[in-house]
């Protein structure tokens, strides 16, 4: 799975709201990381609806 765990920004860069930013990105990366995984999952399943797969294949 493809989590960001944490983002730390250097201090020099940001005074304020450091830690507030960088729970935004590894919200957005998280995000865009799930909806990659869902549109790969549709994308199979299109790919693989008419065929006979056994079981957990699919």
């Amino acid at each position: 799975r493809h989590d960001v765990k944490r983002v730390s920004l250097d201090d020099s860069l940001m005074q304020e709201d450091k830690e507030i930013l960088e729970d935004l990105i590894a919200a957005a990366v998280n995000d865009a990381v799930r909806k990659i995984e869902q549109n790969s999952q549709e994308k199979m399943a299109g790919m693989t609806a008419g065929m006979q797969l056994p079981p957990g294949f699919k």
